[in-house]
């Protein structure tokens, strides 16, 4: 549910600038409240190397940083008078190069909404409030950083292990519990001993709580040029691990490098890693990550095969104006709801000057079920299999989240009946119906907690009282010694309209598996569960049990959104949205260097299980983030020019997407060109000729070519996939091969054409390859190498016969 973005970043101390004569200083305005660069990069979260420095009359914070970020600025609480972003009325949010950008606070009207900025390297981010008014900054790297301490021992910094070789760590990559796995660390002569340290992690809620702990220490044994020793995992987990090297005396640590990967709070990518000084204190090593998963870790077959279609219900299509909300009759909580007049409108922003009211998420179009099943021809004539949609129980906003009664779909959409019918349908057209739903939290006006006295049962917090007697009492947490309703209870993410469920609760989690189970029996192809990371991981394994106890073929889906290995151990869930994807393949279409992104790609290849691997939802946009057009330049203003440069590249990504092992996701209304920044305005309604709206056609046949070709061609759902064969600043080339079946793809991100010669990997035995989308051939010459040219911003899939 929540709105971000991420990117690849390296943090650097500031110092202190340097002051020039006369210089006016002004005392901290904030009286010594640190504050923090908070944003996809470390989960939202607050980390000591994320502090801002107050120097003379503003804010500074050095950072290293590859590809376009969403961010806050706050302190360690999300005070509203020390938080700073985005005003609500901005026109946008991306901050442009060395400009001061005019944000606003979280007392604004609207509040404060993301900031954006797209780094490319060595940026010194600033904050100065101008008479209170808060204006940011990001330029060039301004300040000179205190150099960190570097080893110059000639034999520590000869010390070589790569966890993505088979020459170092062998077999590759995530392993079932008990596989015997080699370690082997390539050393000059010198070394008096080498130790392997191995510790099992621990990650708590949205990686809240992340630490390790000791299991064992294995000496490495010396042969050759290098030192090998060799462990089996017992248990199902994610183990850390270093070495420990002793050398003249002195004590080294080999950890992992301090790469970030999108959206994770844990630095360190795997594959190759560094040498430093063995601290006095390990809190800080980088351990590498290695994943052991249960042995009987099963994902539905059919998921590897599957292309998503993505709606947002209320705003997909209207087919039955019976059930719309109605002004003066329907009610947003205890409030008037907005009903759009017109389907093209776009959605509400409380505070941006719209001339709507200052509620949010109580705007309606009136999109149903009538609708979606009306267009399941359309659907299954993209080419997507499976259709997920956001929640349809009762509920009283336009996203449903906040679940009323999760025994009934909410009138707005139809029926129960409705639901059954369009799964029923779905199914004559070979679609399975992934529904979703919040076992975190329910809505504050719903059956179970009536804050607002609407329902006739015993609800626990009923007209905005406690009600120990209430058969739901114990569902939720409540803190009776407060006398401000807002905070007798815990709102999730300090939001009231969520109260948070109690998920330890043995009453509750009962009706959970009730609910489960339920629209299991509707014919569902399995859950794709919210905010996953909110809720305790023994919770998860008792619902997983209750799923596939039901139907062992469905699938169970987590939101996370960053590194999700701690959830593919065979005990939770098969799949997750695949965030870090989703910003490796945007960043990559917009130009990022691809060098210096893909090693995200790289770290999920390693350490998630192939079952899961293979099965992952590969989104691009979703409703929680600004749609893929608008965050490749299609944004409100641009030219034709920058609009069919944004298409250019978002067909980059849809390629890369399509031919890349995973469930490629389609977002409602991408594939016709829709654009739209940050919720709402990425929850628009499909733009429906009929209805006034103007599709993008020559996207959509686009996205059917590559549909019919990932279905015509399995390897490309089923092929495997190693290390790219070359990997510069623009060009991706993958190597897959499927029995005997073997294929290319190879991706170009500049604008402008590349050639390049890629050697084929050990087992390809093909000498000649057909271009799938245009039917050109390429000849692998006699030392097994292929020269391959490729047009700007495109791919090319290269089969063999």
């Amino acid at each position: 549910m929540v709105a971000a973005r991420a990117f690849s970043c390296l943090l650097l101390l500031a110092a202190a600038p340097a002051l020039a004569a006369g210089q006016d200083c002004k005392p901290d305005p904030l009286k010594g409240e640190q504050l923090y660069l908070r944003g996809g990069m470390n989960g939202w979260g607050v980390l000591p190397e994320y502090a801002f420095r107050y120097s003379c009359h503003a804010w500074y914070l050095n950072v290293d940083l590859t590809g376009r970020a969403e961010f806050k600025i706050s302190d360690a609480t999300w005070r509203s008078s020390s938080t700073y972003g985005s005003p609500a009325n901005a026109p946008g949010n991306l901050l442009r190069e060395s400009q001061p950008y005019r944000a606003a606070n979280g007392e604004a009207p609207g509040g404060a909404n993301n900031l954006s900025f797209p780094f490319s390297g060595q940026h010194t981010v600033k904050l100065v409030l101008e008479g209170g008014v808060p204006h940011v900054t990001i330029g060039p790297l301004s300040f000179a950083a205190p150099a960190a301490p570097t080893v110059r021992e000639p034999v520590a910094l000869g010390l070589r292990f790569d966890s993505r070789s088979l020459a170092h760590k062998r077999p590759f990559g995530a392993q079932p519990a008990g596989t015997p796995l080699t370690f082997s660390v390539a050393a000059k002569p010198g070394v008096t001993r080498l130790t392997l340290v191995l510790e099992k992690r621990r990650v708590e809620g949205p990686e809240d709580v992340i630490d390790y702990a000791e299991v064992a220490r294995v000496p490495l044994v010396r042969q050759g040029g290098h030192w090998q020793a060799s462990h089996a995992f017992a248990e199902p987990a994610i183990y850390g691990y270093y070495f420990e090297a002793e050398i003249g005396g002195k004590t080294y640590l080999y950890q992992n490098n301090a790469k970030s990967v999108y959206w994770t709070r844990e630095r360190g990518a795997n594959g190759p890693g560094q040498v430093v000084m063995a601290p006095a204190d390990r809190k800080g090593v980088r351990r590498f990550r290695h994943t052991s998963y249960a042995r009987d870790f099963r994902v539905p077959a059919w998921a590897k095969d599957a292309v998503y279609y993505y709606i947002f219900p209320e705003r997909f299509r209207n087919g039955d104006r019976g059930n719309d909300p109605k002004v003066g009759v329907t009610l947003y909580q205890d409030k008037p709801v907005e009903v759009h007049a017109s389907w093209l409108d776009k959605p509400y922003r409380p505070g941006a000057g719209d001339g709507s009211d200052q509620w949010g998420s109580n705007d309606f179009f009136g999109g149903d079920i009538a609708g979606i099943i009306e267009k399941l021809d359309y659907i299954a004539g993209l080419g997507a299999n499976t259709l997920y949609m956001t929640p349809l129980f009762k509920a009283a906003s336009n996203h449903k989240y906040d679940t009323a009664d999760y025994r009934q779909i909410d009138p707005a959409f139809g029926r129960n009946e409705d639901f059954k019918r369009l799964v029923d349908e779905a199914a004559k057209r070979g679609i399975r119906v992934l529904p979703d739903a919040s076992f975190n939290h329910s809505g504050s006006d719903s059956l179970y907690f009536d804050r607002f006295g609407k329902y006739g049962t015993d609800g626990a917090f009923r007209g905005g009282k406690i009600n120990p007697a209430s058969p739901y009492a114990s569902w939720y947490r409540f803190k009776p010694e407060e006398s401000d309703p807002n905070k007798q209870y815990a709102g999730w993410t300090g939001v009231p309209d969520l109260p948070e469920l109690d998920k330890s609760s043995p009453a509750y989690r009962r009706f959970a598996g009730e609910i489960t189970r339920l629209w299991l029996g509707q014919g569902t192809a399995g859950w794709r569960m919210d905010v996953a990371p909110w809720v305790p991981d023994d919770f998860w394994r008792e619902w997983r049990k209750t799923v596939k106890d039901m139907n062992p073929d469905a699938i169970a889906v987590a939101e996370t959104w960053f590194d999700a290995s701690k959830y593919f151990l065979g005990d939770t869930f098969d799949s997750t949205m695949n965030y870090i994807f989703r910003n490796t393949a945007l960043d990559y279409a917009s130009g990022i260097r691809a060098g210096a992104i893909y090693h995200n790609i790289e770290l999920i290849r390693e350490s998630y299980p192939p079952q899961a691997f293979y099965a992952l939802m590969n989104v691009l946009s979703t409703h929680d983030v600004a749609r893929s057009l608008h965050y490749l330049g299609h944004t409100e203003g641009a030219s034709a020019q920058e609009i069919a440069l944004a298409k250019q590249r978002y067909r980059l990504a849809i390629f890369f997407q399509m031919t890349f092992p995973g469930a490629p996701v389609i977002y409602y209304g991408d594939e016709v060109g829709m654009t739209g920044g940050d919720d709402p305005l990425n929850r628009m309604a499909y733009p429906w000729s009929d209805q006034g709206g103007m599709p993008d056609e020559s996207m959509l046949a686009f996205v059917k070519q590559m549909t019919a070709l990932r279905k015509q061609h399995a390897i490309l759902r089923h092929g495997s996939i190693g290390a790219p064969l070359h990997l510069d600043d623009n060009v991706i080339v993958l190597a897959r091969k499927d029995g005997k079946r073997e294929a290319l793809t190879a991706t170009n991100n500049a604008t402008v054409s590349r050639t390049v010669t890629v050697r084929l990997p050990s087992g390809f035995t093909a000498r000649r390859f057909a271009d799938a989308l245009d039917a050109s051939a390429a000849t692998v010459g006699a030392d097994g190498k292929l020269t391959l040219t490729l047009a700007p911003l495109s791919g090319r899939l290269l089969v063999a016969p």
